[in-house]
């Protein structure tokens, strides 16, 4: 499964989704889903399986509130499908989400907006191996090349319970669960795909990077 190409779909439809305000795609930890969703398959190389659930389609903001979802969602599907290059779009249908969203080799996205709240989700299924494993060529990744997300340096985790983060104050060190010197993770949309130094440049911390995983064949 081409983690590359299902984050850049999520990333396609969380920008053309037609809201009053932004939103960005992020990696779900629920699997399962209720109600309908708007799903279309897409035959290319790769190809794929798209599905769309608008929380509140009341929101949309896109001049159609009588019209079909399947019929609004349309070029939100359309510019999903563009990331993936050449191929043929077909025509999209509303399907129990349930069965969208748990079918095997998907990987779900929840749609958030800045205040938390995940206001639609998206599953994508690369059905073409063949194409998510090979190099991209630059006139496709000129596609996606504007897509913007979220890269995250993690040093450390821990968990704590609710009243010692109440006690928290200046000046409390609080141990995280790697030792001195291990590589920081970097994360992609929350999904990892490296390791590296935390250094100083200019006087800003950065990182340097030590090791890119192999994300398409982890996933």
């Amino acid at each position: 499964m081409s983690t590359f190409h299902a984050t850049a779909v999520a990333a396609a439809i969380a920008g053309k989704l037609p809201f009053g305000y932004p939103v960005i795609p992020s990696p779900s930890t629920d699997p399962g889903a209720s109600g309908t969703a708007v799903v279309v398959a897409f035959t290319g190389a790769p190809g794929a399986r798209i599905a769309v659930q608008v929380t509140d389609p009341a929101e949309l903001q896109d001049g159609s509130a009588t019209a079909p979802l399947a019929d609004r969602l349309h070029p939100v599907l359309e510019a999903a499908a563009a990331v993936l290059g050449p191929g043929t779009l077909g025509e999209a249908e509303e399907v129990s989400a349930l069965e969208a969203f748990t079918a095997s080799g998907t990987q779900v996205f929840d749609l958030v907006s800045a205040d938390g709240a995940v206001v639609a989700r998206t599953a994508v299924r690369i059905d073409d191996e063949r194409g998510a494993t090979s190099p991209a060529s630059p006139q496709r990744l000129s596609r996606i090349a504007s897509v913007e997300m979220d890269l995250v340096v993690e040093i450390g985790r821990t968990r704590m319970p609710v009243r010692d983060v109440l006690s928290l104050e200046p000046g409390r060190v609080v141990e995280l669960d790697r030792a001195a010197g291990s590589p920081a993770d970097i994360k992609l949309n929350g999904r990892l795909i490296g390791h590296g130094t935390v250094v100083v440049a200019d006087g800003d911390f950065a990182v340097r990077v030590e090791r890119i995983l192999d994300v398409a064949a982890s996933a």
